[in-house]
């Protein structure tokens, strides 16, 4: 089980950094968005891409998630075992959800811009592929990345 303000705390985060095995033993780290994770245990990330990641997983499923919010100094590694899901096995409510990430990254995106924040000028969230498959992750341990002294604290 997952708390609830860990999982509030994954779907506030704009993306995430997983971490899986290659082939001779080394971390792979990429950037993810989760698109649903829920209290009983899963998370959902889509893939764009068949690349490393997808070879690393059908070899080899442990996975670790992590996400931090530098401004708060907080976050949390949940690590586990994925399945890889093929793309003509997503649900329809899951690709909606990835789409509706893509909006609000857009969305944010254009607010920072209009606010004269310096960052990408263009939305290269709108040029990325369509996901190519689907990664659930079984989490069988959360790491709480928070300083042990900052959390006395609070």
């Amino acid at each position: 089980m997952i708390k609830p303000d860990i999982v509030e705390f994954f779907h506030n985060q704009r993306y995430t950094v997983i971490s899986t095995i290659d082939k001779k033993g080394y971390p792979h780290n990429s950037c993810k968005g989760i698109v649903r994770i829920d209290e009983s245990g899963k998370a959902y990330l889509l893939d764009l891409y068949m690349a490393r990641t997808y070879e690393n997983l059908k070899a080899n499923p442990h996975i670790s998630i992590i996400a931090v919010d530098e401004h708060k100094f907080m976050g949390y590694c949940l690590k586990g075992k994925a399945k890889i899901v093929q793309k003509n096995k997503v649900s329809k409510s899951i690709l909606k959800l990835w789409e509706d990430k893509i909006t609000s990254r857009i969305s944010h995106r254009l607010l920072k811009n209009i606010k004269g924040e310096k960052g990408h000028q263009t939305h290269p969230e709108a040029l990325l592929p369509t996901p190519t498959y689907l990664i659930v992750v079984d989490i069988d341990e959360i790491v709480d990345l928070t300083p042990g002294h900052i959390k006395r604290k609070a």
